[in-house]
């Protein structure tokens, strides 16, 4: 099972055309079923939806190290040792949205094509527990690319416990 149906994902994906977040006001069925996706989802820690959602600054949520990371990234000495400029950057910020900037890139895909071209390798990783950048969004990325698979789905090994699945 999934976190939502089949069937309103089919629906989403149908009356929502692909676009899921600036979502045009006019399409009342679209909303409908956005509204209803945020309802289905709305208790679950987008960032691993295994573990429970908590506030941050709790020790016990998986969240916590995200606090931790924007306290020491703005440590004087690890800022020393980074040799962050002074002037650069006042404070970090995780996942700074307010930067201003102009996006150009509509597909990465062409740039990855190119590096694969010219004999780069690229190592693609995803997993399933993140709601952010889910997972069949990034399988249908890789297939994107057209690569050829040398070695089919199997499964990832460390000490002799499946870690995860890949293919190459």
């Amino acid at each position: 099972m999934a976190l939502i149906s089949d069937e309103l994902y089919e629906s989403v994906k149908r009356r929502c055309g692909g676009n899921y977040i600036n979502v045009d006001s006019r399409k009342a069925e679209c909303l409908k079923l956005i509204e209803d996706f945020e309802k289905l989802v709305s208790g679950i820690n987008l960032e691993s939806i295994l573990t429970p959602s908590c506030e941050e600054t709790s020790p016990d949520c998986y969240n916590y190290g995200y606090l931790l990371s924007s306290y020491w990234a703005n440590d004087n000495s690890v800022r020393n040792a980074l040799q962050v400029e002074k002037k650069s950057k006042r404070k970090w910020v995780r996942c700074d949205w307010d930067i201003p900037y102009t996006k150009d890139i509509i597909s990465s895909v062409p740039y990855h094509k190119n590096n694969s071209i010219n004999g780069y390798s690229s190592l693609i990783f995803s997993g399933d527990h993140d709601m952010g950048v889910p997972y069949v969004e990034t399988q249908a990325w890789i297939r994107s690319l057209n690569y050829s698979i040398v070695d089919d789905w199997r499964p990832w090994m460390i000490n002799n416990e499946v870690a995860g699945y890949t293919r190459t």
